[in-house]
């Protein structure tokens, strides 16, 4: 019996559809005789990859990369190079080889997008990329399952094979070593680092970690969180360049001693050269800077302009280029785990991490290589300089502290420690006192919080503001989505009177339950960020983004020719992509920045973007660019897709709207009328990030992405539950 046929869902590939689903559109799943078992063993493999990608593209869209998701996602990646290897290998031009090699494609592009998402798993995808055991074994364990025969292991030979070696020590580039070898005084000196005194301690039964945390998450008005600075200094720098009063305040708090920072200053308040004029005042060399990749060339260049005298090197890959005797070495998170030996051993004096929000997941591969290298060098060295720099430290909660806290040096997993400890025991108090939480939140603080917002310290950066565009989403697509947005709500209507129908007769409650419209909310968001295909929150809005495209890149073109060089702001690559090619329609040209690029690709659109006057337009990654980046050329920013939180939209509006900015800065923001992208809008809008409570003093209603979310489909089943064709009818809180 042939099976139905079967077509691709709106916006959906070809190649995407039918790596889920084996079929093509509008005909029968294909099937083999039972003798040809080795065919039909393949084609299941491309099933259970583009399963198990899925699994990976919605542990990635929930912020879960675990090592267990990024074993996953390498094993997939083994496994589909060494089936497209099979497949080309097969001789001849039959249509079965190019089936397979076109579904295979098809789930490397949904394994490359998934990659562009989180930037740890990109560096997975490299031809030279170490193999973890982990993924090899599940990798041997996903054949074995399939049936098929798992790839040899190559002939073990003793006289070739090196002696196990510890993963922190896979790779010293040469130049290092030439540097250990070239002078014994290079050696770095480990004899100088202080011992402790122990000393009684009355809070030492007390769980401490929960009462601070909440003494910043209970802060409110008039209690912003900074520590207090010296006057400012410019004895560090350079000559012909300028410090503002803020930036040399944190300078000075570094030469008159102070050695840990959480430097959290809003974005676009010139954090980078306070970092490096800290280091300088501390004489913190040599010092390991630890950046996203997008703007590792960036801090090279930066570093040549605050700190010439001292030479910096950046760590490509395996480090065949490293300058081993550099004064600043500068590497990425994605690489710290071939580099963790060395490194640790070199002999550092201090230490940055940027955007250091990247390391709030204490179980991810990078956190943990960060939290390594820190206790390395606090263990090694004598007061070392540490610095955490983020201008959102806090995103979706409070515990994203504990991992920068750590990396600091303040607390451990299990508690406040060393200094940290001492002020507290200091104050007298315990959590049960009344007065302990504002005393503690003060402790932390005077640790090295250093929070200045622009409009304190930066008054002649000129006003920025947020002007949203509605646009009407006519034809095929608009209608589509329409249609998608009332299906959901129809979706969570019958949850919703399902859920009514099982309560007792007599409940009390009159009306629309709103506690069991936020369950039901809930329930389907749980539902959309572990679903393998279907309409949701999630694919819905991308839907959205993809209508808005060409609409965005248009209104971004009138832009670029009446009011000068225009930042492009999309979340995916489809919309990145519809965007220039209407801008290349226009005859505008472009920069794109993305997160698939490599540093100097990315440095180069950058460039062009900046120096280039021809170039009009930058089209960019909202998560690739939206940190880090210099884009101050231009005025006038076009957010074709939204974010999920305050604070991804305010680190995308200020890669413009910082030091250096002479011209208002207006964010674009275009909006679907009438569909629940104007929902979400007003939704982030109306709530602050969760900074500005704890640090800023701010008593704006705490929100994070997932809130958002939730509200929206709330918001989406009251809708509904209101509509006038349901109040005609039964009550919908009742029976």
């Amino acid at each position: 019996m042939l099976c139905a046929a079967a077509a691709a869902p709106p916006g959906m590939l070809e190649e995407e559809f039918v790596a889920r689903t084996g079929q093509r559109q509008g005909g029968a799943r294909r099937t083999a005789p039972r003798q040809q078992r080795n065919v039909r063993r393949r084609e299941d493999v491309i099933s259970a990859l583009a399963q198990a990608v899925r699994e990976v593209e919605a542990a990635t869209r929930r912020g879960r990369v675990t090592p267990a998701v990024r074993a996953k996602f390498q094993a997939v990646a083994l496994l589909l190079r060494d089936e497209r290897a099979r497949a080309r290998a097969v001789p001849g031009n039959g249509g079965h080889r190019a089936e397979r090699l076109k579904r295979l494609e098809g789930v490397a592009a949904i394994l490359a997008t998934t990659a562009v998402r989180e930037a740890g798993l990109l560096a997975l995808l490299a031809e030279d990329a170490s193999v973890s055991d982990a993924a090899r074994a599940l990798k041997r364990e996903m054949e074995l399952s399939l049936g098929l025969e798992p790839a040899a292991e190559e002939p073990a030979q003793p006289e070739a094979t090196p002696a196990p070696a510890a993963p922190e020590s896979r790779v010293v580039p040469q130049s290092v070593i030439s540097r250990q070898l070239a002078n014994p005084f290079l050696a770095p000196d480990f004899s100088a680092v202080p011992q402790r005194a122990v000393r009684p301690r009355h809070l030492a039964s007390w769980e401490l970690l929960g009462p601070l945390l909440s003494s910043f998450e209970r802060a409110g008005a008039g209690a912003p969180a900074c520590m207090t600075l010296p006057a400012p200094t410019a004895r560090f720098t350079p000559a012909g360049l300028e410090l503002m009063p803020h930036q040399g305040r944190l300078v000075a708090a570094a030469e008159a001693g102070h050695r840990t920072f959480l430097l959290a200053d809003e974005p676009g308040l010139g954090k980078t050269a306070q970092a490096l004029l800290a280091a300088e005042a501390a004489e913190a060399y040599p010092l390991l800077v630890v950046v996203p990749n997008v703007v590792k060339t960036n801090w090279a260049r930066e570093a040549a302009r605050w700190t010439p005298r001292r030479p910096a090197t950046v760590v490509q890959g395996d480090g065949g280029t490293v300058d081993g005797f550099a004064d600043i070495v500068v590497l990425n998170y994605e690489v710290l785990d071939r580099h963790l030996g060395w490194l640790g051993d070199f002999g550092f004096r201090g230490m940055v991490v940027d955007e250091a929000h990247f390391i709030k997941n204490k179980t991810s591969q990078r956190s943990q290589n960060v939290l390594a290298l820190s206790d390395r060098i606090r263990a090694r060295t004598k007061r070392p300089l540490l610095m955490a720099l983020t201008g959102t430290p806090l995103i979706n909660d409070i515990e994203d502290f504990r991992a920068i806290w750590q990396f600091l040096g303040w607390i451990d997993e299990s508690g406040p420690v060393g200094e940290l400890a001492d002020t507290l025991e200091d104050t007298g108090l315990t959590p049960a006192d009344r007065g302990f939480y504002a005393a503690a939140r003060q402790c932390v603080i005077d640790l090295g919080i250093v929070r200045r917002r622009k409009l304190d310290v930066a008054a002649d950066i000129p006003a920025r503001r947020i002007a949203d565009i509605p646009v009407e989403l006519d034809g095929r697509a608009g209608r589509s989505i329409r249609a998608a947005e009332r299906d959901l709500a129809s979706r969570l209507v019958a949850q919703y009177e399902r859920a009514l129908a099982s309560r007792p007769a007599a409940d009390g409650v009159k009306g629309i339950d709103y506690d069991l419209v936020r369950r039901v909310a809930r329930s389907e968001l749980k539902d959309a960020t572990t679903a393998q295909s279907g309409e949701n929150v999630f694919t819905m809005m991308r839907h959205i983004g993809q209508a808005k495209a060409e609409l965005a890149a248009d209104y971004a073109a009138q832009l670029a020719r009446s009011a000068g060089k225009v930042v492009f702001f999309a979340k995916h690559i489809d919309v990145m992509d519809a965007a220039e090619e209407a801008f290349t329609r226009h005859g505008l040209r472009f920069s794109s920045i993305r997160g698939d690029q490599t540093p100097k690709a990315r440095q180069a659109n950058v460039d062009a973007f900046t120096d280039d006057p021809g170039v009009a337009v930058a089209v960019c990654s909202l998560t690739a660019a939206g940190v880090g980046l210099n884009l101050q050329v231009a005025s006038n920013i076009v957010l074709a897709e939204l974010s999920w939180t305050n604070a991804e939209q305010t680190q995308a509006i200020d890669r413009s709207h910082r030091i250096g900015q002479t011209e208002p800065v207006t964010a674009w923001r275009i909006i679907a009328a009438q569909t629940i992208d104007s929902r979400i809008a007003e939704l982030i809008d109306s709530k602050a990030g969760l900074a500005a409570r704890a640090l800023d003093g701010s008593e704006e209603e705490v929100t994070s992405s997932a809130d958002v979310q939730l509200e929206a489909l709330a918001a989406l089943l009251t809708d509904a539950l209101r509509a006038p064709a349901r109040q005609a009818g039964a009550p919908v809180a009742g029976r």
